[in-house]
């Protein structure tokens, strides 16, 4: 009598159902992703708003068609570079607007998705509009005061909606960008600026986007030692040479604890890069290895570095 076939233990572990992994993906692209639906009163910040979260790092779109706004969502689940993004809904839509309650249920199903509803009070946004001399979307037919009141009635149902309502009314544009910088960086702040060491020669000048210079031509140069000329400052015997004195030592250390002290600061008001430039006579010694020293050390403190040189020989 043959006996019975062995079954195969690899053969008998259980797999899960196709419809609970699909639900499992599903999930996890819900939560990997996220939608910001910017909307508000025309001259409370919408336009600030967006360049904000630009800088953050979201995908942006102004004045998308509201019968867009699902086809793009399936594009920011579907990229693997778009993780996060934003878009502006407003008064300019017009009667379509009564479409977004049923489209943000389906968003919401489909991935985390936060309305956010700016708003001020009427003289301060009179006052804007004096300011700017704009025309209200609403039309040049009426006055922008009668437009604010019939954009505020259009807009209730949008507001009934939103998840975070901004009164901008005494805000400047400095203080909405800190706002929401607060809001939905989604990390450590020093993660949404960008620090460029940059070393230049004063030779062919200051570099006219750098924030902050710093001279370091008090260093001793190795141009006037012969075998250190054909070298730059990323050659190691060069850089042990300039690393070899106090100054440079101290130099180092007092700039990168400055930086590192003023830097949140700078992310406080709403930077999201900062030049650091370092200039020697060249630009090709002692500018170049203490921008690649401090960059490493800024580095080392969380914060993300690129060191270019820009009079350096290619």
């Amino acid at each position: 009598m043959t006996p019975p076939a062995q079954s195969d233990p690899r053969r008998t572990r259980k797999r899960a159902p196709a419809s609970t992994a699909k639900a499992a993906a599903l999930q996890r692209a819900h939560d990997q992703h996220e939608l910001v639906i910017i909307s508000g009163m025309s001259g409370a910040g919408k336009a600030s708003a967006l360049n904000a979260f630009e800088d953050l790092g979201y995908y942006c779109v102004d004045n998308l068609p509201v019968g867009l706004i699902s086809n793009f969502a399936e594009l920011v689940l579907d990229s693997l570079e778009i993780q996060r993004a934003a878009l502006v809904v407003d008064i300019r839509e017009g009667a379509r607007l009564d479409k977004i309650p049923h489209i943000l249920g389906s968003l919401r199903r489909m991935l985390k998705t936060t309305v956010l509803f700016l708003e001020a009070d009427e003289e301060a946004l009179l006052r804007r509009y004096s300011e700017t001399r704009r025309p209200h979307p609403l039309g040049r037919d009426v006055s922008v005061k009668a437009s604010l009141t019939s954009e505020r009635r259009r807009l209730q149902p949008v507001k009934a909606l939103a998840d975070l309502v901004v009164d901008t009314t005494k805000f400047n544009v400095h203080e909405l960008r800190a706002m929401l910088t607060e809001r939905f960086q989604g990390g450590d702040r020093a993660k949404n600026i960008l620090i460029s060491c940059v070393s230049f020669g004063y030779r062919e000048g200051v570099p006219e986007d750098a924030d902050l210079v710093f001279d370091v031509r008090f260093l001793p140069n190795p141009h006037f030692i012969p075998k250190f000329r054909p070298f730059t400052g990323r050659h190691p015997a060069v850089a042990k040479y300039i690393r070899s004195f106090p100054q440079t030592k101290e130099f180092i250390r007092r700039i990168s604890e400055l930086l590192i002290y003023l830097i949140p600061h700078y992310i406080r008001e709403g930077k999201s890069y900062l030049t650091i430039g370092f200039g020697c006579t060249g630009g090709h010694h002692r500018s170049v290895m203490i921008a690649e020293e401090v960059g490493k050390r800024l580095h080392q403190a969380g914060y993300r570095v690129k060191v270019a040189h820009r009079d350096m020989p290619k």
